[in-house]
C-alpha cells in the first residue's frame, strides 16, 4: 500500500485531470478517468451493477444519473452544448481511507455556450458558484472517479426577509 501523502497526491492529480478534460472537451479521456466494472474485477457482460459500483452523476439542477451509458452521455451532451467552460476550484479537501477517496471542493465556473445567432464567437460568458463532492475508487491503473455530486451555491441576498438584522429597533 502506497504511503498516504502519496495516495493525496495521486487523488488530487485524478481531480485535476477530471477538471482538466472537462475544459478541454476532450470526451475520450474524460471517460477514461470513470469507473468501469474492469477496473474492480468483474466481467462487464455479466455483472449486477448494484454490486459491482455503478458510478453516479448529478449536475447541478439535473436527477441522479446512473451507470456509464448515462453518466457519460450527460457529458457528451455538455461538451457539445458548451463552447468553453473554465473551473476554479477552490477549497479543495482530499480525505483517503483504504480504497476509497472523497474530495470536495467548490467550482468556480466560467462558461459560453454556442452563439445565440449560430456565428463564430461563443455566446456570452456566464459565471457559476457550484459545490462538489468527487468520490474516487483506488483500480490497478490509478485512481478512478466512483461519484460526482455537484450542487448550485445560491447567492445570498442582502434584503432577505426575516433576517434578525433587518427587524426593526
Amino acid at each position: 500500500m502506497s504511503a498516504p501523502h502519496t495516495d493525496v497526491e495521486q487523488v488530487e492529480a485524478a481531480n485535476t485531470a477530471y477538471y482538466e478534460a472537462l475544459e478541454r472537451g476532450d470526451f475520450e479521456e474524460l471517460t477514461s478517468l470513470w469507473l468501469t466494472p474492469a477496473d474492480v474485477g468483474v466481467d462487464e457482460e455479466y455483472h449486477d451493477p448494484a454490486e459491482t459500483g455503478v458510478i453516479s452523476c448529478v449536475h447541478p439542477g439535473w436527477p441522479v444519473l446512473t451507470g456509464r451509458g448515462e453518466v457519460l452521455r450527460s457529458y457528451a451532451l455538455i461538451m457539445a452544448n458548451t463552447d468553453y467552460i473554465q473551473f476554479f476550484l477552490t477549497d479543495v479537501h482530499v480525505s483517503v481511507t483504504g480504497d476509497t477517496a472523497l474530495v470536495t471542493c467548490t467550482e468556480n465556473i466560467l462558461s459560453g455556450g454556442p452563439s445565440p445567432d449560430g456565428g463564430d464567437e461563443p455566446g456570452p460568458l456566464v459565471g457559476q458558484l457550484v459545490v462538489a463532492t468527487n468520490v474516487f475508487r483506488r483500480t490497478p491503473l490509478g485512481w478512478k472517479l466512483w461519484s460526482h455530486h455537484a450542487s448550485p451555491v445560491l447567492a445570498e441576498n442582502d434584503t432577505d426577509e426575516g433576517h434578525p438584522d433587518d427587524s426593526p429597533a
